[in-house]
């Protein structure tokens, strides 16, 4: 198996409500997300977070708002999945997205990636996830949507 690159995107899915959506890791029960994922060879970062999308929610990227976000977070890579990178490899680098859809919609779930989905106000979202740059991305919702 190829080693993953240090190069991630981070897509903030939510309606124009300000409702987002969550998605229930398999491999850690308990532990809630937006859609993330590493890049694959040369694709573009919007090329990434399209991909990543489609894979973990079913949801074509292309038929709805997705915006490059301009913001990066450099982290320590968690050390429960330290091996699926090059040996050495301590940081990646995550892109953020938005994706806005026009209402809340039902997704097809990636049943290796995740167990279930929710939608919730941006708020409590922010509360739920377990990463603090997926938290600091949906704080950011309400100031990207310009309801500041």
């Amino acid at each position: 198996m190829p080693y993953k690159q240090p190069v991630s995107v981070l897509v903030v899915i939510y309606t124009v409500n300000l409702e987002v959506l969550l998605l229930e890791r398999a491999d850690f029960p308990g532990y809630w997300q937006s859609v993330t994922g590493s890049r694959d060879g040369e694709e573009s970062l919007h090329e990434t977070a399209s991909r990543e999308t489609a894979e973990e929610t079913g949801l074509d990227a292309n038929s709805h708002r997705l915006t490059d976000w301009q913001m990066q977070n450099v982290y320590e890579i968690y050390p429960q999945w330290q091996h699926r990178y090059a040996p050495g490899t301590l940081r990646n680098t995550e892109h953020v997205f938005g994706l806005q859809l026009t209402q809340k919609m039902a997704v097809q779930l990636a049943p290796r990636e995740h167990l279930s989905y929710q939608w919730l106000p941006w708020n409590e979202a922010a509360d739920k996830v377990f990463s603090p740059s997926n938290r600091a991305a949906i704080i950011e919702l309400p100031r990207k949507m310009n309801h500041v």
